[in-house]
């Protein structure tokens, strides 16, 4: 996914996942996030998955951030960066949006 419009993200404001996306689970942890407007899909790496569904509407990146840092093992350095890249690719493609 490349982000094509610059969007500015807030560490504090909280957003969600566009309930219309379809996410399946794959066995190895592994997903697959499915547009149904579009056709379009998209893979998700399984930190990906973890964040995808912290996108409820009542967490902040700030919080989602805490939670990978609680929850997963092995994380990058700059994993900050790589959520909100992520985010920021996620609400360039409608996929999710701010609450």
């Amino acid at each position: 996914m490349g982000v094509s419009k610059t969007i500015n993200i807030e560490s504090n404001k909280k957003y969600f996942a566009n309930p219309s996306i379809v996410l399946r689970e794959e066995s190895d942890d592994w997903a697959l996030l499915f547009d149904p407007e579009t056709g379009a899909t998209f893979s998700l790496n399984p930190v990906g998955v973890f964040v995808w569904k912290q996108l409820n509407g009542e967490n902040s990146i700030k919080d989602i951030i805490e939670r990978v840092h609680e929850s997963c093992i092995n994380i990058a350095d700059d994993v900050e960066n790589h959520i909100k890249t992520f985010i920021k690719e996620l609400l360039a493609k409608g996929l999710a949006s701010d609450a």
